[in-house]
């Protein structure tokens, strides 16, 4: 008779295992009145983004880049479907690749930083600054322009999820202005 519960919590353990394992995100657990005002308080600032980007890039002898709303556009879209699959990845808004293509973005000058948990602006700057990859991206000396966005659930596993996407812009094309057309050593008869 005892074996009978023992068995039963066994497989009850076994099949919360494998419903993780099948993707099923991790909901957080509800929160306190205090850190629902804290989290309804957290905002991104676009102008102390600008101001924090630029002086890190600065001190590192690194160009500024300037708030480009195509890229705070492609950041949101990105920020809203991470909350929504309440998922952290570079790929559950699309593949950053396709996503860089469809916003017509030079491939070889984009990245994207993404980050949760964070309460401020500050903090993902920090958080980003402290990850080797990240760092990186936000010392892309290509950059010209950047997008910073967020996105908030207090049911979902970290509640503010951040989403930056930092670009150079396309190299020029040159175009050869050699005047009127000449028909110099050419086969063809002058237009007449």
């Amino acid at each position: 008779m005892t074996r009978m519960p023992v068995q039963i919590m066994c497989l009850s353990a076994v099949a919360l295992a494998l419903a993780s394992c099948a993707g099923e995100p991790r909901r957080a657990m509800p929160l306190d009145g205090r850190s629902v005002e804290r989290l309804a308080a957290v905002r991104v600032d676009p102008a102390g983004a600008t101001r924090i980007l630029n002086a890190y890039r600065a001190d590192r002898g690194l160009n500024p880049v300037r708030l480009d709303p195509v890229l705070t556009a492609m950041a949101q879209r990105q920020a809203d479907a991470m909350v929504a699959a309440n998922t952290l990845s570079h790929d559950v808004g699309g593949s950053f690749q396709a996503r860089v293509h469809g916003a017509g973005l030079d491939a070889a000058r984009a990245a994207e930083n993404l980050g949760a948990g964070y309460y401020s602006t500050e903090e993902a700057f920090a958080g980003w600054r402290n990850s080797t990859g990240h760092d990186a991206n936000l010392r892309m000396a290509e950059a010209t322009r950047f997008g910073i966005a967020l996105a908030k659930d207090p049911q979902t596993q970290y509640r503010a999820w951040w989403a930056l996407v930092i670009a150079g812009d396309a190299p020029r094309r040159q175009e050869l202005t050699a005047g009127p057309v000449g028909y110099f050593g050419s086969n063809l008869p002058a237009p007449r």
